[in-house]
């Protein structure tokens, strides 16, 4: 049985998160205790909110050289969500302040200056499509709908890294992955049926 760990870092709804874990078929544990983490076999990081107060957050509790460990030495499979996938860049601009690194790229604001009907956040349901054939991808309908709230977007400078990508008056990457590291900008416990079977596929199949 994978001992799933849903990181608590006082930025995420969590209960929604274990929810769909849950309606995946698996137990999990909401905890920020090293001792947790470390024997974690499948990490989420979830998160809403301010990047540079998240990092903040992360470092008061001492989860930075943790985190670095398991997911660059140990290879545990890690799943970023909205905030959480953000924060696995390098960069941010909101704060100017660096993330983990563990993805090459930076995450930036929309901005619309030319059209400023145009709204921020990029809330609500729109498409994914798939930059590559990955295991992640399994048993996804093409395009699949899932559920967005995010002002934030993430860049990433080696394309082989995008795993979706959608549209909001022009392409933006809404997954990444790279080796044991996930990513997704979108909500998958707002996504019903899609983001229960991405649940589902980062658990059984990464």
């Amino acid at each position: 049985m994978n001992m799933i760990v849903i990181i608590d870092y006082g930025m995420s709804n969590l209960a929604s998160i274990q929810n769909i874990v849950k309606k995946a078929g698996y137990p999990s544990l909401i905890s920020n205790k090293m001792e947790d983490i470390l024997k974690a076999d499948k990490l989420i990081l979830p998160g809403v909110g301010n990047f540079k107060e998240a990092m903040i957050n992360l470092a008061h509790i001492n989860l930075i050289n943790v985190l670095n460990k398991k997911v660059l030495e140990n290879k545990t499979p890690i799943l970023g969500i909205c905030l959480g996938m953000q924060l696995m860049t390098s960069f941010s601009d909101e704060g100017n302040i660096k993330g983990f690194d563990w993805i090459k790229g930076t995450t930036t604001k929309f901005s619309f200056p030319n059209q400023p009907e145009i709204k921020i956040p990029h809330m609500g349901w729109n498409d994914i499509t798939q930059s590559k054939n990955h295991i992640f991808n399994t048993d996804f309908e093409i395009p699949s709908r899932f559920y967005f709230v995010h002002s934030y977007f993430v860049s990433c400078e080696d394309s082989n890294d995008i795993l979706h990508q959608t549209d909001y008056h022009g392409n933006f990457t809404s997954a990444f992955n790279k080796e044991n590291i996930y990513g997704v900008q979108y909500h998958p416990e707002k996504s019903h049926v899609f983001g229960l079977q991405l649940m589902k596929n980062f658990i059984e199949l990464c």
